[in-house]
C-alpha cells in the first residue's frame, strides 16, 4: 500500500500566515502540520509516500526531499487548484495501480489509529474505509462531511458534504483507505455547484451507489481540519471546556 498526502492548498482564510508558505507548513504544538500525517503514514507501514503539492511546492519538497523516516517520497504537482478529487486524479500514475491511504496535509488527529485501519482493510470485501470521529459539537461536522451508517456493521449508506443539519454525531475526515479501482469513479463524480469542483464525499458515494462496501472506521479520539486561525488554535483540552486555547 502507498500513502497519498494532499498538500496543494494555500489556506487563504489563514490570512498573512500563508503568504509565504503552504498552510500544511504551519506549526501545531511545535511541529509542522504535514509531519503529523507523514508520521501516520509511516506507522501504517506504507511502502511509499506520494505528496501532491501546488502552492509553495518548493518549500515542501526542499523540507522533506525524497525520503521520510526511511520511506521513499515522490511528488506530484497539481498545476490547477481544482479540489481534492482533482488532486487524487493527478496522482493516479504515481500510485501505479496500488491500493492507497489518503491523508490531508492540513488535518491533525489525536490518538490516530491508521495501522489498525490498514488491518481492517485486509478484508477483501471492503472497497474503502472512511476515517471518522465522534463529536460533541455538531457544528464541526458542517466543516467536513456527515456519515450515515449501519450501526451494526459500520457499512456506510450515505455521505453528505458540509451538511446544514447533521443527523448524528459522526464526522467524516480525509483519512481514508481505497482500493485502486476508486479512480474508475472519478469520471462519474458530479461537480459541486457551489464550489465548482468535485468533492471527496461525492466520489465515495459513487462507489457506494454502485454496491461497493464502504465502512466507517473510528480513526482518532480528536480531530481538526485547519482552514482558519481558530482551527489552527484548537486544542483537545479546550474543546472539552467549550473554548479555544492559545497556541
Amino acid at each position: 500500500m502507498k500513502a497519498l498526502v494532499l498538500a496543494g492548498g494555500r489556506g487563504s482564510r489563514l490570512d498573512a500566515i500563508t503568504d509565504e508558505k503552504n498552510k500544511c507548513m504551519c506549526l501545531f504544538e511545535g511541529r509542522l502540520i504535514i509531519e503529523y500525517n507523514l508520521d501516520n503514514a509511516v506507522r501504517a507501514g506504507v511502502e511509499e509516500i506520494v505528496i501532491v503539492v501546488g502552492y509553495k511546492a518548493e518549500t515542501i519538497i526542499n523540507q522533506f526531499g525524497n525520503r521520510y523516516r526511511g520511506v521513499p517520497v515522490r511528488y506530484v504537482i497539481q498545476w490547477e487548484r481544482r479540489g481534492l478529487v482533482h488532486a487524487i486524479e493527478c496522482a493516479e500514475a504515481q500510485l501505479a495501480g496500488h491500493d492507497f491511504m489518503l491523508l490531508l496535509a492540513d488535518e491533525i488527529l489525536i490518538d490516530p489509529r491508521h495501522q489498525a485501519m490498514v488491518e481492517e482493510f485486509r478484508d477483501p470485501d471492503v472497497f474503502a474505509l472512511c476515517g471518522t470521529v465522534r463529536v460533541d459539537d455538531l457544528s464541526q461536522i458542517r466543516k467536513t462531511y456527515a456519515v450515515i451508517t449501519d450501526d451494526r456493521t459500520g457499512r456506510i449508506h450515505g455521505l453528505v458534504e458540509k451538511p446544514r443539519t447533521p443527523l448524528n454525531d459522526i464526522q467524516g475526515t480525509g483519512n481514508c483507505v481505497f482500493r485502486s479501482q476508486i479512480f474508475g469513479y472519478i469520471a462519474h463524480t458530479p461537480i459541486n455547484q457551489q464550489r465548482q469542483e468535485k468533492e471527496l464525499p461525492d466520489l465515495i458515494q459513487c462507489a457506494i451507489d454502485d454496491g461497493k462496501i464502504v465502512r466507517s472506521f473510528d480513526i482518532a479520539s480528536w480531530y481538526t481540519n485547519v482552514n482558519t486561525l481558530a482551527e489552527l488554535n484548537r486544542r483537545p483540552e479546550a474543546d472539552r471546556l467549550g473554548g479555544v486555547s492559545a497556541p
